[in-house]
Formats: structure tokens, C-alpha cells, sequence
């Protein structure tokens, strides 16, 4: 096993008792821990055309003027590695993290950790794909090795596109590779096949050879990217909350714009991103982003939220991305609006609560 699955797994296994003993709260909300009041709170990044506006943000001054707004100081932290940046928050040194919500799942929520998604930003929607030098057809795949970060989205992503060929993961192998070195492990001869997101899809989609076997565009809706942040930090310190979604829907505004001030954002985006403008501008145009306070409160609604999050869930448990202790893949709690929980009501460790989109949607930050 890769250091990167056993990081993965550690951060996991390390709190993960807390998520099944917990399911003798008395109620939902009980189960949060309690946190103290503060002023100054980190959040983590990670490189990803969904996520750019948070650095973007910071260094156009929008980070500043809602700490000046809610008298709070926000640090928008960058690390490089996106599985580590999901494990420093699940281990407290942030206190929110852009991540996926199958990631949101099975690492901070898995480790027991109560969990927020303050804002649904997008819906990868090409942004993920399978790429092969050697393969002509998923059916070829059988009895190959594909590269990938092991227990990620891009594992879901591979077990999606074989379920559309008839296939399972077990009529393959897996080699875990950390999302940093993907794009030099597929230029070697050894590495015919890798699952990935970009901005790496782009760059493995132009080796010789290589053809794009299936993507996340034939599976809409199913990787959601989140904001996430620690429930009981959040209920601890409301304008958290108000000054993220200020922050995020003023720069969504900028970022969708068709004017000068909209593309010169974007170019700084890509740059931010380490990537060329073109590049970035085609990662967003993959990226079905959810630019509107009132999109993403209606996606966050949408009964087919519940859907996708019951097959993620699903999937996760069947991989034993829950932990050794779960019994059931009813043993962690997913809350949505209108109080609708799949799994245990009374170990909700992962929330979709529309309140501060909502305020947003509503004019009221």
C-alpha cells in the first residue's frame, strides 16, 4: 500500500471510533461537539478549476473586504496535495477544506468528524475521465492497471464507467498514485491508463496515443465539489459562514461575467492554477458551476441530491471507505433540507444545509 492510502486510511482510522459510538446521542444535532467562539480561521485549497475563485478572492482584495465586514480573519491556504489537504482538515488544522462530497464522506465524516457543506459550488462535468495510451474501449481495460488516487472520486469515476460496460473493478488492478505525479507516471511506458481530474485529464489527454474513454459528462451531478466546514466551528461562529458565501457568490458574479473584468479574472485564475488561460478557460467549460446563490440552493433541495449521495454512500461503504468498524452503510447520517437523513438520524456526521446559500440567494449577508 501506497503512503498515500495509508495517510488516507490513518486520518480515517484515527477518530473513527467517535463515529460509531456516537450513534447513542440522543438526537442529530446533539452528536456535534461543541467549539469556542474565534477570529481567525483557516480555510484549505487545493489546485482545481472549481476552486480557483477562493485564491482568486483572496489576492483581488474580495477575502479582505468580508473580514473588514464580519470582523473576522480568514486564511485561504493552499496544499498541494489534494487528499492531504482533506486529511489536515479532518485533523483540525483547518477549519474548512474545498473537497468532494465523496471525499466529504468518507474521510473527515467517516472519521467521525460532524461536517457542513456551507456552499455546492459545481458539478464536475468532464472535469473527471478515464485516459488510455492502449485501450481502445473500457471493455479493454480487462485484466489491466489503471493508475489513480486510490479511494478517491476517480476510483468512483472508474467503478461508474465499468458499470456502463458491464464490468467490475475486480476485472482490473489498481495502482494508487498521488494526483501530483499522475501527469509524469502516464509520459513513462509502464502506465497505459489513469482515472483523473483536472487539470491533470487535460495534460494525459495530450500524450500520443491516448483516447478518453469515459468521463464524468456521462454521469452529471454524481462528483459535487463543496466548500466544507466544521459544524460545531460553524455553529460556534455564525459569520463564519456569511462571510464565506459573501466571498464566494461576489466572486462567482466576477468570475461568469462575459466582460474585461470577467476574462481578466479568469486569466488570473489559470495562473493561480499554474496553467495557461485557454487551458482554464476549457476546465471551466467542463465545470457545470453553480454561479447563483439561488442555483445552488435549488440544487441543495433537489431530491436528486439524495439520490447521488444514496449511490455514493453506497459505493463507499462496499469499499470499506467507512471504516472497520461500520456494519452497515446506515452507520454514519447524511442530513439534507427539510430534514431528510439517509442513514442513522442520530449520527449525522455530513450536512447539505442550504442556510448561508440561501442568505446569499436572499440578499441578507
Amino acid at each position: 500500500m501506497s503512503l498515500l492510502s495509508k495517510l488516507r486510511m490513518a486520518a480515517t482510522a484515527l477518530v473513527a471510533s467517535v463515529a460509531l459510538t456516537a450513534c447513542g446521542s440522543a438526537d442529530k444535532d446533539a452528536a456535534a461537539p461543541t467549539a469556542a467562539a474565534k477570529t481567525e480561521f483557516n480555510i484549505g485549497w487545493s489546485i482545481y478549476a472549481g476552486w480557483m475563485p477562493w485564491p482568486y478572492a483572496q489576492q483581488a482584495g474580495i477575502v479582505k473586504k468580508y473580514e473588514d465586514k464580519y470582523g473576522i480573519k480568514i486564511n485561504i491556504v493552499q496544499v498541494n496535495d489534494y487528499v492531504e489537504s482533506v486529511n489536515q482538515y479532518t485533523a483540525g488544522k483547518l477549519d474548512g477544506v474545498t473537497a468532494a462530497s465523496m471525499d466529504a464522506l468518507t474521510i473527515p465524516a467517516a472519521g467521525g468528524k460532524d461536517t457542513t457543506a456551507v456552499i455546492i459550488g459545481d458539478y464536475s462535468n468532464g472535469n473527471d475521465g478515464v485516459v488510455s495510451k492502449s485501450a481502445k474501449s473500457l471493455a479493454e481495460l480487462k485484466g489491466q492497471t489503471v493508475n489513480l488516487v486510490e479511494l478517491s472520486v476517480s476510483h468512483y469515476l472508474l467503478a461508474r464507467a465499468l458499470d456502463s460496460a458491464n464490468m467490475k473493478l475486480a476485472d482490473l488492478k489498481t495502482v494508487n498514485t498521488g494526483d501530483a505525479d499522475i501527469v509524469g507516471a502516464f509520459a513513462t511506458k509502464d502506465v497505459q491508463t489513469v482515472a483523473t481530474w483536472n487539470p491533470q485529464l487535460t495534460e494525459v489527454q495530450k500524450a500520443p496515443g491516448a483516447k478518453l474513454l469515459f468521463s464524468s459528462a456521462q454521469i452529471p451531478g454524481e462528483i459535487l465539489d463543496l466548500l466544507i466546514v466544521d459544524t460545531a466551528t460553524l455553529k460556534a461562529n455564525p459569520k463564519l459562514g456569511q462571510a464565506l458565501a459573501g466571498i464566494w457568490y461576489e466572486t462567482m458574479a466576477i468570475m461568469s461575467a462575459q466582460t474585461p473584468e470577467g476574462a481578466k479574472a479568469r486569466e488570473a485564475m489559470a495562473k493561480l492554477a499554474g496553467s495557461d488561460t485557454a487551458s482554464f478557460e476549457g476546465q471551466v467549460k467542463t465545470t457545470f458551476m453553480y454561479y447563483t446563490a439561488a442555483d445552488a440552493v435549488k440544487a441543495t433541495v433537489d431530491p436528486a441530491l439524495v439520490t447521488v449521495m444514496d449511490r455514493v454512500r453506497k459505493f463507499s461503504f462496499e469499499k470499506g471507505l467507512y471504516g472497520p468498524g461500520a456494519t452497515s452503510v446506515d452507520a454514519i447520517g447524511i442530513g439534507f433540507a427539510a430534514d431528510k437523513t439517509l442513514g442513522d438520524a442520530k449520527n449525522v456526521k455530513l450536512r447539505f444545509d442550504p442556510t448561508w446559500m440561501q442568505m446569499a440567494a436572499d440578499g441578507k449577508l
